[in-house]
């Protein structure tokens, strides 16, 4: 046969194994410890790195979740838009219009309404007849009185014959002077009563002419309450007016101005009136007199002005807007009455610096116009001033501005200098 050679032993074969004595030729061979080493510390760097890593996402988590509550609680504010005051000098006040002259016409004496001639909406001339009334005892009266008189006068011309005869006796000492100035003094009493009697019947028969009701002077009837057959009890607190005339022809037109807006107000002023009938159409006032006095309730000066109404477009009792053109005032900044936060203090605003923070800062008003208030002191064009503010708003709360209202706010200082300049 043959010779066969052994196959040649590999070192690692060859080396002998440090626990052969434990393990059989068939058991797998274990890790060295080098390698359990190797294999825990990279375990363990895993499980740090894992750790440090969600511990890193929590933090930043945290910080982003503190900075968008930070940022939220930040409020957005808006920029009210200031102008000058010197181009500001209209002023606009509720007007009551009231007719030139106005007559409540009432019963002077009592009885029943007999007719009535005009109607509501009438024009009537001074002196025509506006109704009649009945008055039966009035007119029992005024026969009672002239009955009265003619007594009267009987009397007296009875008297004044004995006087006179009594005077001749007297001459011819046929009577004493006692008894002649007795008849003397008796017919100066009957002609006493005889002009009692007189102005009695003179007083019935004025009484009388009242029962024909009259217009006081040219106008237009305004009101009727008057109806055929109403009873009529003169001189009673609940007695109403039958008519109402009222002359149309020049109206008076009555403002309450306030007193900071009183300085330019004087006769001859011109202003503007407007009603709500006649959109568009402005009718001209003239400023014709002031109370000169300012009224303790409302710290006002009624102002009365004038205006012609040949062509009766406008009615007494209506209600119309007054624009006073008053001369403009220099200084002072105009802010709309939304901007002004009423407080303790007084009236102030809320101004935002240049750090995003807020001062209050107290105003002083120089005149109301409505939807917007002239400040004379405590603000400036260039002041960023916070629009409807917030009542709990205070010094030092952080605040964002809105970017439209910070361009808008820009824009309008660029116009401000402009038209300064």
């Amino acid at each position: 046969m043959p010779y066969t050679a052994p196959p040649e032993e590999t070192p690692e074969a060859a080396a002998p194994s440090l626990h052969d004595d434990t393990h059989g030729p068939s058991d797998p061979p274990r890790p060295s410890a080098r390698r359990l080493r190797l294999a825990g510390l990279l375990a363990g760097g895993v499980a740090v790195a894992v750790v440090a890593v969600g511990l890193v996402g929590r933090t930043l988590a945290d910080q982003s979740q503190a900075s968008w509550t930070h940022e939220q609680s930040i409020p957005t504010v808006t920029l009210a838009t200031l102008k000058g005051g010197a181009a500001q000098n209209d002023l606009v006040l509720p007007g009551d219009v009231q007719a030139f002259n106005s007559a409540p016409i009432h019963a002077r004496v009592s009885g029943y309404l007999k007719t009535w001639l005009v109607d509501i909406g009438a024009p009537v001339r001074r002196g025509q007849v506006l109704a009649v009334i009945d008055s039966p005892d009035l007119d029992q009266q005024l026969a009672q009185g002239r009955a009265d008189l003619a007594t009267a006068q009987a009397n007296r011309s009875l008297s004044a014959t004995t006087a006179k005869r009594w005077t001749g006796l007297l001459a011819q000492d046929a009577v004493s002077h006692q008894e002649a100035d007795e008849k003397t003094g008796d017919l100066a009493a009957k002609s006493a009563l005889v002009n009692a009697a007189g102005a009695n019947v003179q007083r019935l028969q004025a009484l009388s002419g009242f029962k024909t009701i009259v217009a006081p002077f040219d106008g237009v009837v305004t009101a009727r309450t008057a109806d055929i057959g109403q009873l009529i009890a003169a001189g009673t607190p609940a007695d109403p007016p039958l008519f109402v005339v009222s002359d149309e022809h020049r109206l008076r037109i009555y403002v309450h101005v306030p007193q900071n807006a009183i300085a330019g107000l004087a006769p001859g002023l011109t202003a503007d009136l407007t009603v709500p009938e006649y959109p568009g159409r402005t009718f001209q006032a003239q400023v014709t007199s002031t109370a000169q006095a300012i009224a303790g309730q409302t710290g006002t000066l009624l102002v009365e002005l004038q205006i012609d109404n040949a062509d009766h477009a406008l009615k007494p009792g209506e209600y119309a807007q007054v624009t006073f053109h008053l001369p403009a005032q220099a200084g002072g900044v105009l802010v709309p009455a939304s901007a002004l936060l009423i407080r303790h203090a007084g009236m102030s605003v809320a101004v935002i610096g240049a750090d995003g923070r807020v001062t209050i800062r107290t105003v002083t008003v120089g005149r109301d116009l409505g939807a917007s208030v002239l400040l004379s002191s405590g603000l400036t064009l260039n002041d960023r001033v916070v629009d409807n503010p917030a009542d709990t708003l205070q010094t030092g709360d952080l605040v964002r501005v809105s970017g439209a209202s910070a361009e808008a706010h820009a824009r309008a200082q660029a116009a401000g200098a402009q038209h300064n300049g």
